[in-house]
């Protein structure tokens, strides 16, 4: 069986309908930046999304191919996943979608090393005949956080995430947002198949002990 992330890292991927604590390690992304509301027809957003997917599955089908990768075991691709920031704002204003900074990622296994990556992102281009230049190797690590899993819309999340602040605040602890830590999204739901009250979204706040 293919190793599936989602399985072997559930402390991750999914977290229970209330708020908890986890520390986050050191992680590898597949990622592109971009600005502007995520739903815009062929957007900015969108193009990004093709660009990871295309990058993912290259590497994720390189045991058929001649490029030999070091450690390499069949996974499954993981969850697409996206780092969110607005210019002037702590949090999220989910009305402002136009003033969106977005980090739009997808998860690599350790094995795969950053020269690993720049032969995917040159092959998934002339295989593809897409553009992937903006696709970049980075590293994260968010540490403390406050995960929870959100059922339903995009746009309802702001009620799950007043029950995040509340227990943070009942808890001892305080959002610690700025460029470098992230409002937090993982998405187990294909928006194309599924309702949206069937969405599930990982939400995930970097945080830390009030002073």
């Amino acid at each position: 069986m293919p190793f599936d992330f989602k399985k072997e890292y559930k402390e991750f991927y999914m977290p229970k309908n209330k708020p908890q604590i986890v520390t986050i390690p050191k992680m590898n992304y597949i990622a592109v930046r971009g600005k502007g509301d995520p739903n815009e027809e062929g957007g900015a957003y969108q193009q990004a999304i093709s660009v990871l997917y295309a990058v993912a599955y290259t590497l994720k089908m390189s045991y058929k191919t001649d490029h030999r990768i070091e450690g390499f075991f069949e996974y499954v691709v993981p969850p697409l996943e996206g780092f969110w920031r607005q210019d002037g704002a702590a949090g999220v204003d989910y009305a402002n979608k136009n003033n969106f900074n977005w980090i739009s990622v997808i998860r690599l296994p350790d094995f795969l090393t950053e020269q690993d990556f720049a032969w995917a992102v040159e092959t998934a281009a002339k295989k593809k005949k897409l553009d992937c230049s903006k696709a970049e190797f980075l590293t994260m690590e968010e540490g403390l956080c406050v995960q929870i899993m959100h059922h339903g819309s995009y746009d309802s999340e702001p009620e799950t995430v007043a029950l995040m602040d509340a227990y943070l605040a009942e808890n001892g602890y305080v959002n610690d947002f700025s460029e470098d830590r992230l409002h937090h999204e993982i998405y187990l739901s294909d928006p194309r198949k599924a309702a949206p009250e069937k969405w599930k979204t990982v939400i995930r706040h970097p945080i830390k002990g009030k002073d």
